[in-house]
């Protein structure tokens, strides 16, 4: 027996039938074992870890929105899954979501750097942008144009982004180069740090700035610090390669092309509408395309009670009363209905101004139901415009900061100064919906109220001129049938409690 098993043909012969036998289990492990991509289908959910930022992930008029949201959403559509979102507290955790396979994906607009392609997987890279240095223009201080302007500053940087990885590289070369990283901030809250000359500068995406640099007036780009790099959403290593074979198809496919151009438009080329009063281009209206919407206004007015004036000024601030104006998320006509708004009030053609102005008049009422009573005008109103605008979940949480802060939440006053807080992360992470363009509605309802003036004091102008016999207006002459208090007036409602239902 001691013989047999010391015969260099039995060992040979042990050898074959033992790799073989492991080669069979290792192929019924690999059929049995579905792949990645089959297994987000079987749980039918893709996780896709990103940011609650205005670029990629946040609530809008109570609606997900952001580029990376409606993108992923798209890549969920595709392989017939459910979008599961994760939101990681700090931009260093959307690397921990992935190395822990909490999440299949980042999509949090993230550069390709060599550092992060030793440790992860890459998509297709969908644009490109450049690492931009950002800083405020003052009277005496002149433009960054070169790394030795930046010495004894104080720069401010996210903590784990690609422009912090270049900062280190950049120091080889530049020992004298000094900066901060933040764990806690987003792109926004270094703006808001910039603007506010706490930092002098920092360094973000030109694409990211240029999305947001009309909310920031004062804030300019210097120069760039690197050449544009890739952008692309990141994955964990995986043995298979089926999710980045998917992602390859994905966006390889011309309708996935259609729609990051869209979304480019929508997300990285949106400017700030509201924060403008342009007098002569308001004038050149009230001539050419007032008239002969007047009396819609005025069978509005008659109809639901609101002043004419009011609802002739929320259309120009919504389409500059062109009757054929439409957004790139597709609300259209003189009061840019969107189609559930105008499905609610009964609009079936939004471009037709009578039904425009009509179903608008009647979807404030909508609107102005969803404000608490006990707030007086005109409050009342200006609470209504601003939840209309940003979405009455945002406009509670803005009214929970303002309580927070010992003021008054029924006062539209006290209420507009904390809008824009939930811009800032430190903020919109402590209340229900998170992030929102707090700013927006503030200049939105600051502008109707302008436009009311302007078109009263019209008003005043013309009927002066009937009255002296200097014109004859008496056709087009703009009437008062003022529901809305005038804007020095002061809301005296009592102090009432906003909660929220976070838990």
């Amino acid at each position: 027996m001691f013989v047999l098993r010391q015969n260099p043909h039995f060992r040979e012969l042990v050898y074959f039938w033992g790799l073989t036998i492991i080669a069979f289990l290792l192929t019924l492990i690999s059929v049995n074992t579905p792949t990645q991509v089959e297994a987000i289908k079987e749980r039918g959910v893709l996780r896709v870890a990103t940011r609650n930022t205005p670029m990629t992930y946040y609530i809008d008029k109570g609606k997900p929105a952001g580029f990376e949201y409606e993108l992923a959403t798209a890549f969920a559509d595709y392989l017939g899954v459910k979008l599961e979102l994760i939101l990681p507290t700090t931009f260093a955790d959307l690397f921990t979501s992935i190395r822990e396979r909490n999440a299949h994906i980042a999509a949090a607009n993230l550069t390709v750097s060599e550092r992060r392609k030793k440790q992860f997987e890459f998509g297709p890279t969908y644009r490109y942008s450049a690492p931009t240095v950002i800083y405020r223009v003052k009277q005496g201080q002149a433009q960054p144009k070169t790394i030795d302007d930046l010495y004894n500053s104080k720069i401010l940087v996210l903590a784990g982004s690609a422009q912090a990885d270049l900062l280190h590289r950049l120091k080889h070369d530049h020992p004298d180069l000094q900066w901060e990283e933040s764990d806690n901030d987003a792109a926004t809250d270094l703006l808001d740090q910039v603007h506010d000359s706490s930092v002098d500068y920092t360094i973000m995406d030109s694409a990211v700035f240029d999305a947001q640099k009309s909310f920031y007036p004062g804030l300019s780009k210097g120069f760039e610090l690197d050449a544009p790099q890739p952008i692309a959403w990141m994955l964990a290593n995986h043995y298979d390669g089926t999710l980045k074979n998917e992602l390859e198809k994905f966006f390889a496919l011309p309708e996935t092309q259609q729609l990051i151009k869209q979304l480019e438009e929508r997300y990285f080329s949106r400017q700030n509408k509201l924060n403008f009063f342009d007098t002569t281009e308001f004038r050149r209206a009230l001539t050419e395309r007032y008239p002969p919407l007047e009396q819609y206004f005025m069978l509005a007015s008659q109809e639901t009670g609101i002043d004419h004036l009011l609802l002739a000024a929320i259309a120009y601030q919504e389409s500059h009363w062109r009757e054929d104006a439409i957004s790139p998320t597709g609300v259209k006509g003189i009061m840019m209905l969107t189609e559930g708004a105008a499905s609610e009030v009964g609009v079936s053609d939004r471009t037709d101004p009578r039904q425009s102005i009509l179903g608008g008049a009647d979807y404030l009422v909508n609107v102005r139901a969803k404000i608490p009573n006990r707030i007086p005008e005109p409050d009342h109103t200006w609470f209504a415009l601003a939840g209309y605008n940003i979405g009455f979940g945002h406009l509670e949480d803005a009214r929970v900061l303002t309580q927070r802060a010992g003021k008054d939440p029924d006062r539209w006053q006290d209420v507009r100064e904390y809008l824009p807080l939930l811009a800032n992360e430190k903020y919109y992470s402590k209340v229900r919906y998170g992030y929102a363009r707090g700013y927006e509605p503030v200049t939105y309802v600051a502008n109707i109220r302008k436009y009311m003036e302007m078109l009263r004091w019209e008003e005043q102008v013309t009927q002066a001129r009937i009255n002296h016999g200097d014109g004859d207006k008496n056709e087009d002459s703009i009437q008062t049938d003022s529901v809305i208090a005038p804007d020095s007036a002061e809301s005296t409602a009592p102090t009432s409690t906003a909660t929220s239902s976070l838990k």
